[in-house]
């Protein structure tokens, strides 16, 4: 006589098949802050610092980076602006933002590189302690801010290849973050037992 078949014991229940998904999207939605804050530091940083100096005459003169362009440092504020609005849109607007983080990002490098070999402002520069149209100035030295400034402009264009591509799976602003609603006012008590029921609800007998 054959043996009855043993019950198989319970598995129990199989995972959320949303699960991988959801946490593949918070790590991208995480790396895309985390380029986006390290970029727009680093281009802001950089565009602070001295990017040439040389010598008008005996006086020695020097321009930042946002004296010889503004533009990396307004394109990396402008990438900020894009990662904020991220939480606020869905579906195609989170692609359009980030095709303006992408070309923010891009432009900030390219401005950068740009401004690595710019002796306009230099020259300017030394036409202004002199007092005299013209000049130019001499013994010219660079830093290496204006590659620092392209690094993190290419960081930010990071950022936006990856809300592009990523952006859709990515959590949005939840309805704790819209206007709260205003509750309806109880309705008014007619006699006292009605009067004694709303304040046991927690309501006010008196609203009208």
């Amino acid at each position: 006589m054959s043996a009855s078949p043993q019950p198989r014991p319970d598995a129990g229940p199989a995972p959320a098949p949303a699960a991988a998904p959801a946490k593949a999207g918070r790590r991208t939605l995480g790396l895309m802050l985390l380029l986006t804050a390290l970029g727009a530091v680093l281009v802001l940083t950089a565009v602070s610092r001295v990017w040439a100096e040389g010598r008008a005459g005996t006086l020695a003169v020097s321009v930042t980076g946002g004296r010889i362009s503004e533009l990396p440092g307004g394109l990396a504020l402008v990438a900020l602006a894009a990662a904020v609005a991220v939480f606020a849109v869905r579906g195609a607007g989170r692609a359009a933002v980030g095709v303006l983080t992408l070309l923010a990002g891009l432009g900030a490098a390219a401005s950068a590189a740009a401004g690595a070999g710019d002796s306009a402002a230099l020259d300017s520069e030394a036409a202004r302690i002199l007092a005299l149209s013209g000049t130019t100035a001499t013994e010219v030295s660079r830093s290496a801010w204006p590659w620092l400034a392209l690094f993190g402009g290419l960081l930010l264009a990071a950022a936006g290849l990856l809300t592009v591509r990523f952006g859709r799976s990515w959590p949005a602003m939840g309805s704790r973050y819209e206007a709260p609603t205003r509750k309806a006012p109880a309705k008014a008590a007619e006699t006292p037992a009605d009067l004694w029921k709303a304040l046991d609800r927690g309501e006010d007998p008196t609203a009208v």
